[in-house]
């Protein structure tokens, strides 16, 4: 295979790897923000994520209970978020700067304790990292073994990255081809208007934005069970705020977050591809590239862009 269709393969396989932890976190901000909270606490849920993923992962040596248990620490943390903007009727933006403010923060501690004082949790022993589906399947011989090759290199991922494609599916399936789905929708659109049809719209609401957590701490565990193999302070930089971009590129819809995601995971994959190749450029101009293009996609293609009617509006039932 010619060094041109190697590099290619590897670009495409660092876009898939970069882009599946976005893709959990923008499925969490889909469900909530289609349920009427705005969620950018995303950041805050991913570092929970990520720091009890490494944890569990170092000390129980299972990648899949880590892997859930990650959700779960984003879950914990989002309930903070529900119980301030549904029960409270807080608003929306100050508490999800509040949840990444405490994210952060409470990743750090939780490092701290459970790794002797240290800022960066131990190393996850490879065997105990999330396993990587069709390793080697696509090697073949003779004249197709190239392609092959290139097959290989693209396609050999962990089990969270194809995980992250299903779930695509399944919100996209439950969002707009059942009865759950509508009553999600009508929640974020008009909640009076849903309660009067016998909709719990506080429960929706509940249900969407604790989903969003369980997402987004996914998102944060696989970036530290299988992107890298620990957690550390600059693991999760920006990430929930390119998933919250992803959302509003892809019109609120899982399937355009999706495209999103690749796209923002390949400005990612290619800020990688040329560090890893020693080229002559300031690795932090590199670093730059992905929120570069983010800011640049927001600001040339989401004008028209449309958030459910009741997106980020507090709702109390009395008034």
């Amino acid at each position: 295979m010619n060094s041109s269709l190697l590099s290619l393969a590897s670009i495409l396989s660092i876009t898939l790897l970069y882009s599946a932890p976005l893709i959990y976190t923008a499925l969490g901000g889909i469900l909530s923000e289609n349920a009427g909270v705005v969620n950018i606490g995303l950041e805050g849920m991913m570092s929970i994520g990520a720091v009890v993923g490494s944890i569990v992962g170092y000390y129980v040596g299972n990648p899949w209970i880590a892997f859930i248990c990650g959700g779960l620490g984003g879950m914990l943390i989002a309930l903070l978020h529900a119980v301030a903007t549904i029960n409270f009727a807080a608003d929306h933006v100050v508490s999800g700067i509040a949840i990444n403010l405490i994210g952060p923060g409470l990743s750090i501690f939780l490092c701290r304790l459970f790794f002797d004082g240290a800022a960066m949790s131990k190393s996850i022993p490879y065997e105990n990292k999330l396993p990587i589906l069709f390793g080697k399947i696509f090697k073949g011989s003779g004249s197709s073994s190239g392609f092959a090759r290139f097959l290989d290199i693209v396609f050999s991922q962990y089990a969270s990255v194809y995980l992250a494609f299903i779930l695509v599916l399944i919100v996209y399936f439950v969002l707009y081809k059942t009865k759950f789905g509508l009553r999600i929708r009508a929640v974020g659109e008009y909640p009076k208007a849903a309660e009067t049809l016998g909709v719990d719209a506080y429960k929706i609401k509940y249900i969407c934005v604790l989903a969003s957590g369980f997402f987004a701490g996914l998102g944060g565990a696989s970036m530290s069970l299988a992107v890298v193999s620990n957690y550390r302070e600059t693991l999760i930089s920006g990430q929930g705020f390119i998933a919250l971009a992803a959302v509003i590129f892809g019109g609120w819809k899982p399937q355009g977050a999706m495209l999103a995601c690749l796209l923002f995971g390949f400005a990612q994959g290619l800020s990688v591809f040329l560090g890893s190749r020693g080229i002559n450029i300031d690795t932090n101009l590199l670093s730059m590239i992905p929120y570069v293009i983010t800011l640049l996609v927001l600001i040339l293609f989401v004008k028209g862009s449309r958030a459910p009617s009741s997106d980020g509006i507090p709702y109390e039932r009395n008034k």
